[in-house]
């Protein structure tokens, strides 16, 4: 057994979100028995865990629902205050509600009995006031906090309770909230809590309406309850920057990465484009104004580049050797995929004025891709942490061993990834385009640049191996092909780099038995010696990865291959209760009749809530 510690697991917590306020907790409503349990406002959790008890009796949970992503409800039985028959006649109903910036919880004691029934509730409270990523790294311990009789607080960030008709009490660092009261025969009684949650530091906030986007048609019932649920959801995870609140975009996801992520959220905003054209053009206008001005090594910052996250503070993982500061620009494929919503939003029916607009933001953006987007002088856009604590990979596979070779070994950067190739295609192309339709000179020379890099990703990418021909993961840092099968040759299609015949070869490679779950697409070959099902991207599916796929095939007119992919991950959807968790597992899908969850993805993730509206496009 190791005592390094552990990122904690995910798959069997209860959540309830408004961004950027998230609670976790176990079926029964309790928190505190599992390392992720608690109450989190931005990047802190305020409370670590919550309890409630009756004198008298163990509460026997019977049963819970998440009716919402703002809501879940926990029902149990109360059989120690109960008569001696067999039907349970006292029960106990938590609803527990919440919204950006605050929690309620409302408790119903509900008796059948014919007698008077004494009660008295007690609600344990544990702040917290612990950072997420600590957390996250398994690292976390009580902090200090302080009480004034109304509000705990441990420096920027409090919160305020609310018990009407309770006594509030400090015992063995907790607050301790007791209610006393007899129902009478056939009655029931109610106690509230309320918990108002505040941190000024926070570099996100709630968006300035609320939206629930419109979901499309479809036939199909499995499909529509995923659309509904991933309509929800992605309400739920809109967020926006506090000086301009009516700009949302979406929060890549709960709980790690509850804020803006370059690319994340504009994968989701460009996958839900049918379901909502409007927050497309809001997060080009909140990525735009943060793009990078000027050279920093230490933040990754260039000019022209989209940045890759945004937090509070700086973000530590000792275990990864990863210290990122609060805005941080270490992704390679950001400010191509910003070009590219630009002009599907464009499409999509975004004002002129608004396009042009951001006339400056997309010169400097095509310029980064042609100027500062090639770290190494390979001649093709890559990456490389000049730091050595950045993040080593960064692209979407952003994890350290991601970019493998087919026997195993790790590619040595800098790295040019085989996708960013042709996002970057796609960009020159399409910003050409709108440079033309807007009366803008410059178009021609892009499409030249287009043509050449099309030209010499032909001539460096392609690779045959025991699986087939098709274009590696990547070039490594002696410009050699990497030459795993992967996942990344679905977002080569309908990009413009590959012509037909290649997407076609590319898409049977994708059904093929080493690529196609069942579930969806692996990340990894299960013929490569680094396949592993349980591999955050050796192996395991992911919906968005997928969707892509499904979004590329649609373009290139390959319409029986997208309905083929998009139909895996509504079965896979339906064993998920059709909230799709961030990844699962890569097993093939004789093994079960159920994907196998990866137990430490994140959920509701934007983007993979974002992949319905994509299998709708699929499947009619």
């Amino acid at each position: 057994m190791t005592d390094t510690p552990l990122q904690p697991l995910l798959n069997d917590a209860v959540i309830a979100l408004q961004a950027p306020t998230q609670v976790w907790s176990d079926e029964t409503g309790d928190m505190g028995s599992a390392p992720i349990h608690g109450i989190y406002h931005g990047d802190v959790r305020h409370v670590r865990a919550l309890t409630v008890a009756v004198d008298g009796t163990a509460i026997e949970a019977i049963a819970s629902s998440s009716p919402s992503p703002q809501r879940a409800v926990f029902t149990g039985v109360l059989r120690g205050v109960d008569d001696d028959q067999p039907d349970p006649k006292v029960r106990i109903d938590r609803t527990r509600t919440v919204r950006s910036g605050g929690l309620s919880e409302e408790i119903r004691i509900s008796s059948h009995r014919e007698v008077p029934l004494p009660i008295a509730v007690t609600v344990r409270l544990m702040p917290d006031f612990e950072p997420l990523q600590r957390v996250k790294a398994g690292l976390a311990d009580a902090g200090a906090w302080g009480w004034d009789g109304d509000r705990a607080s441990s420096g920027a960030a409090s919160f305020a309770v609310s018990a009407p008709e309770a006594t509030i009490t400090v015992e063995e660092a907790a607050l301790v909230i007791r209610w006393g009261t007899v129902l009478p025969p056939r009655s029931t009684a109610g106690f509230r809590i309320d918990l108002a949650l505040e941190d000024p530091t926070l570099v996100v906030a709630s968006p300035g309406a609320p939206a629930y986007p419109a979901v499309p048609e479809t036939r199909d019932p499995r499909l529509r309850r995923w659309l509904h649920r991933a309509a929800g959801d992605l309400s739920a995870l809109r967020l926006a920057l506090p000086a301009h609140p009516d700009d949302a975009f979406y929060a890549a996801g709960a709980p790690w990465f509850f804020t803006l992520f370059g690319r994340d959220s504009i994968w989701a905003a460009r996958l839900a484009l049918r379901q909502d054209p409007t927050i497309a053009a809001s997060t080009l206008r909140v990525l735009a104004r943060l793009q990078g001005t000027r050279k920093d090594p230490a933040t990754a910052e260039a000019p022209g580049k989209i940045p890759h996250e945004l937090r509070s503070g700086a973000l530590s993982l000792p275990s990864e050797g990863v210290h990122l500061p609060p805005l941080y620009y270490g992704t390679v494929d950001a400010t191509p995929l910003w070009v590219c919503l630009l002009a599907d939003a464009r499409d999509a029916g975004m004002p002129e004025d608004e396009v042009r607009a951001l006339l400056p933001n997309l010169r400097a953006a095509l310029s980064w891709m042609i100027d500062h987007g090639d770290a190494s002088g390979s001649g093709f856009i890559d990456y490389v942490d000049e730091t050595g604590h950045g993040l080593a990979n960064q692209g979407w596979k952003d994890s350290g061993d991601s970019i493998q070779w087919r026997d195993g070994r790790l590619a040595e950067g800098p790295i040019a990834l085989s996708e960013v190739q042709a996002y970057a295609y796609e960009a020159a192309v399409r910003g050409a385009d709108l440079l033309d339709a807007l009366g803008e000179d410059g178009g021609e020379a892009l499409r030249a640049w287009a043509a050449d890099l099309r030209a010499r990703f032909r001539a460096a990418y392609w690779v045959s191996t025991s699986e087939g021909r098709y274009p590696a993961i990547a070039l490594d840092a002696h410009g050699a092909a990497v030459d795993t099968l992967t996942s990344n040759i679905g977002h080569l299609i309908g990009t413009g780099i590959l012509d037909p015949d290649e997407e076609r070869a590319c898409a049977a490679l994708l059904l093929g038995d080493s690529m196609s779950s069942g579930f969806g697409i692996r990340t990894m070959s299960s013929g490569a010696a680094g396949f592993w099902p349980l591999s955050y991207h050796g192996g395991s599916v992911w919906a968005h990865d997928t969707a892509i796929a499904v979004h590329g095939m649609l373009r290139a007119g390959l319409r029986a291959e997208a309905a083929d992919i998009a139909q895996q991950l509504v079965d896979a959807a339906e064993g998920f209760d059709y909230r799709m968790p961030e990844l699962h597992a890569g097993d093939a899908r004789a093994l079960g009749v159920a994907p196998v969850p990866y137990p430490a993805s994140c959920r509701p993730q934007a983007w993979s809530a974002a992949a319905a509206v994509v299998c709708a496009d699929a499947l009619g």
